[in-house]
């Protein structure tokens, strides 16, 4: 099996020398070298396989079959830039619409996620004629300039960041762990009047709001799940000063949350963004996402008189690729995969929640799930060493998985949509195990 050119050590320090030290890698004190994979799992130098609970990118599995020919034969027959026509464009771009509400017609196609949110900065920004931006706490929304700004999780590392007058961050709507909890009698509209705020704050000053953005269900912020209503709520306050509402899907489109093709659908169909962003499982591993919004903001960026070019974005090998991502999914139910296997893995952990009381919370929908570990379920102590604990332990066992969240205490399920029940229960058996283990030592531990 293997295919590695260089023996393990010598990745490792070719990569020291050449690779930005920023850059960092899972498992740093004993790096996992992955040389192939297929599927939902990942096999090492050795040959040792991996199950992969958290690659999000390779959405219909690593290396599916059907993704890696539509790429090969377009590559072999043509790749160029979308100034010349190509059916390849428009077909993709039609069956991507199919899927989201006929408001969302106009397609931009660039290269990832970050360039897909910084693009939908501009047009919100052109169509307003307004600067200013209302994010979310511990949001991530990209790794350039534009979007670390607007990025709390990133920014919020740095401890002389000075936050970009034109950003405003309101509460991230955790039922959970959040100011307003599960508790409240109306969390969504309390949430929301907290956006409110914001803007007559920034109205006072003589600001106006461009855009509201959110990921439609927050990830690196901790697998957050808003309650049903808060987007409705908050696209009224951002209308109404003018602004326009950014979803972004980039982490959790795709039919990852099972019930719905895309994430914001769970606040119900009365609610349409006016852009939304995409990236990672479009092209299942292939650099590519795409940008969708309205006509009238289509054309009130064209109107800036300034046109609109991208390289690499749309072109016929990408396009191929992204045609036949959907495909897959289709042909495979894999959004009904994500729902059944999802449910399946849930409950599996609920249970686990009733037996461990390290388990503060289980929040998820299809396969995109959160377990926050907690020391105290009243105070809500985050578990952090524990969480690493079981990351680590599971990489023992050749399973997959990552803490995250601003205190890096919630496991992240976020893996390729082939997943099945017998993983899900492999990884929840394996899990049972290591916070008993936890619990047995903290008692040796703590005992007089």
């Amino acid at each position: 099996m293997s295919t590695e050119k260089l023996n393990k050590k010598k990745t490792i320090d070719l990569r020291k020398k050449h690779i930005g030290p920023s850059c960092k890698i899972f498992f740093s004190h004993d790096p996992i070298k992955i040389i192939q994979a297929k599927g939902q799992y990942m096999y090492d130098e050795t040959g040792q396989r991996y199950l992969d609970c958290i690659n999000n990118v390779a959405h219909v599995g690593h290396c599916h079959p059907d993704v890696v020919k539509a790429g090969a034969q377009q590559m072999e027959q043509l790749n160029t830039n979308t100034r010349f026509l190509h059916d390849n464009l428009v077909l993709y771009a039609q069956k991507l619409q199919a899927t989201l509400p006929d408001k969302l017609s106009v397609c931009y196609f660039v290269n990832s996620g970050s360039e897909a949110n910084d693009l939908a900065l501009r047009l919100a920004r052109q169509y307003s004629g307004h600067k200013d931006i209302i994010t979310l706490e511990n949001a991530y929304h990209g790794h350039i300039s534009s979007l670390i700004d607007i990025s709390p999780y990133k920014f919020h590392q740095l401890s002389d960041a000075e936050l970009n007058p034109f950003v405003h961050v309101a509460p991230s709507p955790d039922v959970y762990r959040g100011k307003y909890r599960a508790d409240h009698f109306d969390p969504a509209t309390a949430y929301a009047d907290e956006v409110k705020d914001i803007i007559e704050k920034v109205h006072k000053k003589g600001g106006k709001i461009a855009a509201f953005i959110a990921e439609s269900l927050q990830s690196c912020g901790g697998q957050v799940i808003p309650p049903a209503g808060y987007f409705q709520h908050v696209a009224e306050h951002v209308h109404k000063a003018g602004g326009l509402f950014i979803a972004d899907e980039v982490q959790v489109g795709f039919g990852r949350v099972g019930t719905n093709f895309w994430a914001f659908q769970l606040q119900g169909e009365d609610f349409v963004p006016d852009i939304v962003t995409m990236g990672k499982p479009i092209g299942n591993g292939h650099p590519m996402s795409c940008v969708v919004t309205t006509k009238e903001v289509a054309e009130a960026f064209m109107s800036s008189g300034m046109e609109y070019f991208n390289t690499f974005g749309g072109n016929p090998v990408s396009c191929a690729i992204g045609l036949a991502v959907l495909d897959v999914i289709v042909k495979e139910d894999l959004q009904g995969n994500a729902l059944r296997v999802g449910q399946h893995l849930t409950d599996l952990l609920e249970k686990q929640k009733e037996k461990h009381p390290l388990i503060g919370d289980i929040r998820g929908c299809g396969l995109f799930v959160g377990v926050e570990l907690v020391r105290d379920r009243l105070t809500l102590t985050p578990a952090t060493a524990e969480a690493q604990e079981v990351i680590y332990k599971l990489k023992e066992q050749h399973i997959l998985l990552s803490a995250d969240g601003p205190h890096r205490n919630v496991l992240k399920f976020k893996p390729p949509l082939c997943f099945t029940t017998e993983d899900a229960e492999l990884v929840v058996e394996k899990i049972d195990l290591i916070l008993t283990g936890i619990l047995k030592y903290a008692s040796v531990f703590l005992a007089p």
